[in-house]
């Protein structure tokens, strides 16, 4: 799968909100804005779940 990457700015305290959260998952922080992405986008019916055929 071809990546794209992309600049995020956010606040200083979400970033380090974020990266607790991930340590918490044992994820990067990438892993996690990816993890959280794909579930958000999911759960609004726009990213087909995994196994999907429609």
């Amino acid at each position: 799968m071809a990546r794209t990457s992309f600049l995020y700015r956010t606040d200083p305290a979400v970033m380090d909100a974020l990266k607790r959260w991930a340590g918490d998952d044992l994820r990067s922080v990438n892993a996690q804005l990816d993890f959280l992405v794909r579930k958000a986008l999911r759960d609004a019916g726009r990213l087909k779940k995994p196994g999907d055929k429609k």
